[in-house]
């Protein structure tokens, strides 16, 4: 469980950096102000928020409430003072204010302007830019983590390099993918076929989350970026979760707790096949990667169009298998509630066309 709470927090970490990126991404009133602050020789302790804490951690200043621009935001930077931004980031509310964090709270920075930030972030869990006025970099930091804005070419770089390596990843999942699809339907899939997909599955992902913050840095030269991703990882998560619900060790366990699980494994955990295997609920004495298992049925059914999530429960409940539900007749399959004749013959016609693709395409 502390792994699960581990992961959770992580995800929410990233999740607020994401934000926090995309409000001084490039085209943004803030990334605007912070360059004008730049050219200008200047620093500045931009604080992204303002609630009762911050009240409380906020010593004189000057009270504005102007609206935010470029213009207004490098204006107010040449005093020394920290600007305080509304919750909105559509206001000035504050400007040279002298910001008093706990002392006690750690920091590594060294400039005072940095531990300043540091210190807020950590203690209030608002979100503080700080511009250096001698190395003219800027530092954001979201809780207890902080992140330098790099030159737009090098993050288009490394982007498009872990573009490339989700792309080979992604073909690599698909040909795992491919191979567990047939042999569910000879019936002789392993558990150590279902964790490699899992496997590689989780890397998409993680992957795809570096770009995430790539393209949200990028802001308004990011779109090509966020095309090409979304057309790597169309699938993606369905597929994720469609192989845990076969799967599950206990079927009422619920699919998104084993997601949890599965992000909460480090790079090295990941990697561990009983790690992966015991987040979808086998024990150790189950977890060999020769031990038969068998798939319910919903990967095979999610590829039969127009069939509803309710009736693919239905027939899960029904036949709890794919060998059992390929040996169905149509006698079998109307007696299933929701379906009739001409759903159970299009069931019946789907089930046989993707058996017989994926063993083609298995031996092909």
């Amino acid at each position: 469980m502390a792994a699960v709470e581990r992961g959770r927090a992580v995800a929410e970490r990233d999740d607020a950096l994401v934000d926090m990126l995309q409000q001084v991404a490039p085209g943004t009133v803030l990334r605007a102000g912070i360059e004008r602050i730049i050219k200008a020789g200047k620093g500045a302790l931009i604080v992204l928020g303002y609630d009762k804490q911050m009240e409380e951690l906020r010593s004189g200043g000057f009270q504005l409430k102007a609206k935010l621009t470029a213009q207004h935001l490098s204006e107010v930077a040449k005093m020394d003072g920290a600007i305080l931004i509304d919750n909105a980031c559509e206001n000035i509310l504050w400007a040279n204010v002298h910001l008093v964090p706990d002392s006690g709270i750690p920091t590594m920075e060294t400039g005072t302007r940095h531990r300043t930030a540091d210190r807020m972030a950590k203690q209030t869990n608002i979100p503080v830019i700080s511009v250096s006025e001698s190395m003219q970099i800027v530092s954001v930091y979201v809780g207890g983590h902080k992140h330098v804005l790099e030159e737009l070419s090098s993050i288009m770089f490394r982007a498009n390099q872990a573009l490339a390596t989700l792309e080979r990843y992604r073909n690599r999942l698909d040909e795992v993918s491919a191979a567990l699809s047939a042999l569910e339907i000879e019936n002789v899939v392993t558990l150590g076929n279902v964790v490699q997909v899992l496997q590689r599955a989780e890397r998409v992902a993680r992957i795809s989350e570096e770009i995430e913050h790539a393209v949200a840095e990028l802001g308004t030269e990011g779109r090509l970026l966020q095309l090409q991703l979304d057309e790597l990882l169309l699938g993606v998560e369905s597929e994720r979760e469609l192989v845990v619900a076969d799967y599950l060790a206990d079927r009422r366990r619920k699919v998104s707790k084993v997601m949890e699980s599965l992000a909460a494994l480090d790079d090295a955990e990941l990697l561990e096949h009983g790690k992966v295997a015991r987040a979808l609920g086998y024990s150790p004495a189950e977890q060999g990667d020769e031990r038969p298992v068998t798939a319910r049925g919903y990967r095979l059914l999610s590829r039969i169009p127009r069939l509803p999530d309710q009736i693919v429960e239905k027939l899960v409940d029904k036949f709890s298998s794919v060998d059992h539900l390929l040996d169905a007749t149509l006698e079998d399959l109307g007696t299933v509630d929701g379906i009739g004749e001409t759903r159970a013959r299009a069931i019946k016609e789907g089930l046989a066309r993707l058996a017989e693709s994926s063993i083609l395409e298995r031996y092909a």
